[in-house]
């Protein structure tokens, strides 16, 4: 029997600023991992310096011994070798992994962005690496299945009450988020991983109080985290555009 041909287009969709169709076949994993018993950051930083991998170290803030660790690239080949390589030697090795804390996300498009280079590719990682803004906040959400079945209309409603909140507390200034899909590569079936992203720690956590408010959170979220709350103590320089 032969093979049937389907032409399938996986790329990222969304429109110009002229309302014309654009897409973008790329996109960005972003990876973070979790460890305890760590005594001392500095010899991680020096690692990493030394690894010359684009890389955010946290601290945890509930957790003394804590630390968390972000890596990232458009192809995933990246995180079982390069990273991988790294991880399983000194001083990785002596640290204790906290695998509930482990979360990976891919970019995507929501379908109005009219830049989705910058949406997918390079506005992550500006957030991620900027020094200005330390505090992290990261964590996975699962939707109720029944979620998908709205209708296109409510679903748009929905989001739009509690990506409101996110954008107002983004213009003020208080707060950005990093928003990564994660189906299919998450061991508890989460449907997102979430970075929201502080000059200080109080207004990220208030946002995500104000979020518990919405239809979104209160009514299709079936879990929410664990969360990880840190601060970055080192950052990579943020290449050259």
């Amino acid at each position: 029997m032969a093979r049937e041909e389907v032409n399938l287009d996986l790329s990222e969709k969304s429109k110009d600023q002229n309302g014309q169709p654009i897409s973008l076949d790329r996109r960005l994993f972003m990876q973070f991992l979790a460890y305890g018993d760590c005594h001392d950051s500095g010899h991680l930083i020096e690692e990493l310096k030394q690894a010359g991998i684009q890389s955010v170290l946290y601290e945890d803030i509930n957790d003394p011994l804590g630390i968390g660790l972000l890596t990232f690239a458009e192809n995933p080949d990246f995180f079982v070798t390069r990273v991988r390589h790294l991880l399983n030697r000194a001083p990785f090795t002596q640290l204790t992994p906290k695998p509930e804390l482990t979360m990976l996300g891919r970019t995507y498009a929501l379908g109005h962005e009219p830049d989705l280079e910058a949406t997918l590719l390079t506005r992550p990682v500006q957030k991620a690496l900027d020094p200005e803004w330390p505090w992290a906040i990261w964590y996975p959400l699962r939707r109720v299945k029944s979620f998908e079945n709205l209708p296109e209309q409510e679903k748009r409603v929905v989001l739009m009450e509690h990506g409101g909140i996110g954008f107002t507390y983004g213009r003020a200034g208080y707060a950005r988020d990093i928003r990564l899909a994660c189906h299919g590569l998450d061991k508890n079936d989460n449907d997102f991983v979430i970075a929201v992203l502080g000059r200080e720690l109080y207004p990220i956590s208030a946002v995500i109080q104000a979020m518990r408010k919405t239809k979104q959170t209160s009514q299709y979220l079936e879990s929410l985290g664990p969360f990880f709350t840190g601060k970055a103590v080192w950052q990579s320089p943020l290449a050259k555009q």
